[in-house]
């Protein structure tokens, strides 16, 4: 089935039809009266999908919160190396850690995201007081799964706005026509993870899961997503943060800054955060209506095809975006498509999102998800014909493979062989793929139970069996054996089953925003990207990197690469150069002995710099800081922290 657009076209005039930048003013029910909004399921209705149509900005999910603020981590890169590194001003600066408070994206970020919230605040308050929520029949569970639909949207931009900036101001009522409520300071965030977990629970009675109903898709909120919002959230909140002032109670991390410490909460605090996102995970595991796409590659391609999974609904919510209306999914990231060409017209951009060498080398050789996700190879006009070409000595600028021209549908090319401008995908971000609810669960039954033992509340799976479905995936059946052998040899002690955990998320999820903010909560985001760049130097003194690469085409006409005969680890036994179409420089050409080398002693050194140089200014600071307009407009309500200047 062809995902449909119905939640972002059904309120008038919400976008731009040739453009996919930010959302035009939209007009609502909102502007009829309030009797008549509420009291009818059809405006309810409408004014729930504009939450829906505002994900749908560059400042929202098609471009910032699907790409650009989920960087840095160990393995994700902005593509801002050398003194792009070092520049405030932009993406380049700000995701290496060099934040500062004038960034004008951050001010868009802040401003979209608290006037989804308002708009969220009005329909939890509208239908709450509609005589609808308690008619019976089915204009009561049409308001009922609207006010879920609203409480979870909400919850999730909270979430995510705790996430970027800590601390942030909480409100939960709309607007007041005198502004009395309209100023207001921070709310530990804590507080407002214990509320958002109150309100999940809330909505988790009033929706359906997806497909239930006729047309209820995982492109809107279902009762499965709500179940794993509230898993991560609950595992979020037991994890590391750092704080504004230090908590009485809380356990400080070895690495911590002395003004603004990295804390996370009590043991037993820990343990009943633990529990509670077992019970939401088991919810999602036993109801039988998630579970893995049997073949990755599927996964990535019907993603493409803008089709939605209506088989195994692996993706629990998929933010609704459009073909030419918005998202830069496959546009601003995904395999590079170098200038216009014949066979799939315009280009696409530089890609503000890499991986990297290390991380392309940590996959087994016969794991699917190496070449699907790392993408060392471009698409470009070569005279009269399209051909895809390695890339050279780029360790720090690998393509994430994911979104790829290639396995779009045949509009989005029909669209781009026209294209003279940027072409928006519609391809969906996804919050919550069945495979982040997998590696949840193995993470909590490990703290739980460690490894290999069960514990009451769970869904009869061990830590162990549970990642065993994500690894095991990745590999075809000729295969199997090779993952097992590598499942079986997890050691039995929690320590290295967590690390085996960290290993599998990068695997999976690298390129996708979500490791990072595990990294944060697991106090591991400056020891993984130290690591990183230890692996990095090491790799090259070793040797393990090609100096050259040799590959072959797949066609007689030497256009379409066969990405499984790269050498990444030489040419093999019984076969010679005179073996291959064609070679390239790679990462081994690096010289870790000239002070002159720029990728080893300007590019790398660059990299999460404002996290990790000597001398910086708080340690951990991860945090974004509020912007300086947000705080003028503030009327003395906010401040930063952190070191930040207002």
């Amino acid at each position: 089935m062809k995902k449909t657009l119905s939640i972002i076209t059904l309120s008038a005039g919400i976008l731009a039809m040739s453009s996919c930048s930010d959302f035009l003013d939209q007009t609502s029910p909102s502007e009829q009266t309030d009797e008549t909004v509420w009291n009818s399921v059809f405006y309810t209705g409408a004014r729930v999908n504009k939450l829906y149509g505002a994900l749908g900005q560059d400042r929202t999910y098609s471009q910032d919160l699907s790409i650009v603020w989920n960087l840095n981590s160990d393995c994700e890169l902005v593509d801002g190396l050398g003194a792009d590194a070092y520049n405030a001003s932009s993406e380049r600066g700000n995701m290496n850690y060099n934040q500062n408070p004038g960034w004008s994206k951050i001010d868009g970020v802040w401003t979209a995201l608290y006037g989804i919230i308002e708009d969220a605040n009005l329909n939890i308050s509208g239908i709450r007081q509609s005589s609808l929520l308690t008619a019976g029949g089915s204009d009561q569970k049409s308001m009922e799964r609207y006010l879920g639909e609203s409480l979870t949207l909400r919850a999730m931009i909270y979430f995510d706005l705790v996430k970027m900036f800590g601390d942030v101001p909480f409100k939960v009522e709309p607007t007041l026509s005198d502004l009395s409520n309209a100023y207001m300071g921070k709310t530990d965030r804590d507080v407002i993870m214990d509320s958002l977990m109150v309100d999940l629970e809330t909505a988790i009675d009033l929706l359906p899961w997806a497909d239930d109903i006729s047309g209820y898709t995982t492109e809107h909120i279902t009762k499965g997503y709500v179940h794993g919002l509230l898993a991560q959230i609950a595992l979020t909140r037991a994890g590391y943060a750092i704080r504004e002032s230090a908590k009485s109670g809380y356990e400080t991390a070895s690495y911590s800054d002395a003004t603004y410490p990295t804390q996370r909460p009590d043991a037993q605090t820990r343990k009943a955060l633990y529990e509670k996102a077992l019970k939401h995970l088991s919810a999602i595991i036993t109801s039988g209506k998630h579970s893995l796409n049997p073949s990755i590659e599927n996964q990535w391609y019907l993603l493409n095809q803008l089709t939605l999974d209506q088989s195994y609904h692996e993706n629990l919510f998929e933010i609704p975006l459009g073909l030419n209306l918005n998202s830069e999914l496959g546009y601003t990231v995904g395999v590079r498509m170098n200038g216009v060409t014949s066979k799939y017209g315009y280009g696409n951009s530089s890609g503000k999102l890499k991986l990297t060498a290390p991380l392309l080398y940590s996959y087994a050789d016969n794991d699917l998800r190496r070449d699907l996700t790392c993408a060392n190879m471009q698409i470009a006009q070569d005279g009269s014909l399209t051909k895809e070409t390695v890339l050279g000595n780029t360790p720090f600028g690998i393509y994430v493979g994911k979104w790829d021209p290639r396995k779009m549908g045949d509009t989005w090319l029909s669209q781009n062989l026209v294209a003279t401008a940027k072409h928006c995908t519609g391809i969906n971000p996804v919050k919550m793929r069945y495979a982040n609810v997998l590696l949840y669960y193995a993470e909590v039954m490990n703290e739980l139970a460690g490894p290999d033992a069960n514990y009451s509340g769970s869904a009869g799976l061990t830590a162990r069996q549970a990642l065993a479905l994500v690894h095991k995936r990745a590999f075809d059946a000729d295969h199997q054996a090779e993952a097992d052998a590598y499942i079986a040899a997890i050691p039995a002690d929690k320590d290295s089953f967590f690390d085996a955990i960290v290993d599998e998320n990068a695997w999976e999820f690298a390129g996708e925003g979500y490791r990072k903010w595990d990294l944060i909560r697991w106090n591991l985001l400056v020891a993984k990207t130290i690591e990183f760049k230890e692996t990095y130097l090491q790799q090259l003194r070793d040797g393990i990197y090609q100096e050259k690469l040799y590959f072959n085409y797949a066609d007689e006409a030497k256009t379409v690469l066969d990405y499984s005969s790269i050498t990444w680890h030489g040419i093999p036994a019984g076969k010679s150069e005179a073996d291959y179409d064609g070679s390239v420089s790679s990462f081994g050409g690096a010289k870790i002995d000239d002070p002159t080398d720029k990728t080893v002693y300007t590019n790398l050194p660059s990299i999460s710099s404002g996290l990790l140089d000597d001398g910086i200014q708080v340690k951990n600071r991860y945090i974004m800081p509020i912007a300086s307009t947000t705080i003028s407009a503030s009327n003395g309500s906010l401040h930063n922290s952190y070191g930040y200047s207002d």
